[in-house]
């Protein structure tokens, strides 16, 4: 068995990497040629960003490049795939449409659920190819089927949040080659392997929001979204004009733009019906219980009951233990300590030790 898990050579195991043109994918690329997989890389052209830093960019015009010049070095095919029409629709649409709605999205699940870990991999399958390769920090454990996924070993970089809502069949067709190795060890062999990306930064923050605020680009696309409407506090009582709920998401402090209280004022909540938003302290941001729905499940073993484990809202925040109830494609999570700013759009995603049991969007 070769060390993608599947009963051939490698020369004959034929593979789809996915390469955003940066260290991460560019690394597992290379790493699996020299073991003597049938390489081919794809890069997909998401949106066009002519004046994108490096340091923000994915997949925009100079990551194509530095994408195309790995796959020359190393000698494997690579194909670049105009994705820019399935992106919008799929991510930057969506993207816009929630803050519209008072919501706080995920854009990075959503780009995974539709063009990466949908369209993509159905061109994989389309193209003979065994797996789909991807950069992700993760671990994916088991055979061909009934695969789990769990935590990448450097937990700095884990990225199996992001990754909540890949179905049961295409996480039986992705491979995350990285996931067993710290980012310190990818440059260091990016290095060894010479390539011109072994010094380029993470794309940090939302590919696609190259300004410095995300509302300039929902100003751009959806500026009639942008409408006056009143700020209230937990009593009713009229504090202020806001500029548009779109510009507000659930915790926020900085830019209320109201001042002269007594104690700092958080958004927490934003009525899209009625376009106000309320503000309060802290403490009334913090809650126990959240409910979500459409929910993803990675062990169907912990449907429709009761069970103890552990979960986040954020990918940078530590999991908290709890009380997990699912029912169908809804439930609950009761946190054994408060958490606090946990806005609708956004995901609650469930720990069983490093394992990843599923998740689900907040309502």
């Amino acid at each position: 068995m070769n060390s993608l898990g599947f009963n051939k050579a490698e020369k004959d195991t034929k593979i789809i990497v996915a390469m955003s043109g940066g260290v991460d994918s560019s690394v597992a690329a290379v790493m699996l040629k020299k073991e003597g997989y049938d390489v081919t890389g794809v890069t997909l052209r998401l949106y066009n960003q002519p004046n994108a830093s490096k340091s923000k960019s994915c997949c925009a015009g100079i990551d194509i490049d530095d994408a195309d010049k790995v796959a020359k070095q190393y000698d494997f095919p690579h194909h670049v795939f105009d994705y820019q029409d399935k992106f919008y629709d799929g991510v930057i649409s969506n993207f816009v449409d929630s803050y519209a709605n008072g919501e706080t999205p995920v854009p990075c699940i959503q780009c995974n659920q539709t063009v990466k870990f949908s369209d993509l991999l159905e061109e994989s399958k389309k193209m003979n190819a065994e797996a789909l390769v991807t950069g992700h920090y993760a671990i994916r454990k088991g055979g061909i089927k009934g695969s789990k996924l769990f935590k990448a070993k450097d937990k700095k970089k884990d990225q199996s949040y992001f990754l909540f809502a890949t179905l049961q069949d295409q996480l039986d067709y992705v491979r995350f080659p990285l996931g067993n190795y710290l980012k310190s060890e990818i440059r260091e062999m990016a290095a060894d392997y010479k390539l011109i990306v072994s010094d380029k930064p993470d794309s940090q923050d939302i590919c696609f929001v190259t300004s410095d605020s995300y509302r300039d680009l929902i100003n751009n696309i959806q500026p009639e979204i942008n409408k006056e409407g009143n700020i209230f506090d937990i009593n009713g009582n009229k504090i202020g004009v806001h500029k548009g709920i779109a510009n507000y998401t659930i915790g926020q402090r900085k830019g209320v733009g109201v001042g002269g209280q007594e104690k700092p004022l958080y958004v927490k909540e934003v009525n899209k019906n009625q376009n106000y938003i309320v503000l309060a302290p802290y403490e009334n941001l913090q809650k126990n219980k959240i409910f979500f729905k459409n929910i993803n499940l990675l062990d169907k073993e912990i449907s429709n009951k009761e069970i103890e484990c552990s979960a986040k809202i954020r990918s940078t925040q530590k999991e908290i233990s709890g009380k997990l109830k699912i029912i169908d494609e809804s439930g609950y999570f009761i946190f054994d300590e408060p958490i606090s700013a946990t806005s609708p759009g956004q995901a609650c995603v469930f720990y069983k030790n490093d394992q990843v049991l599923g998740g689900g969007w907040i309502t």
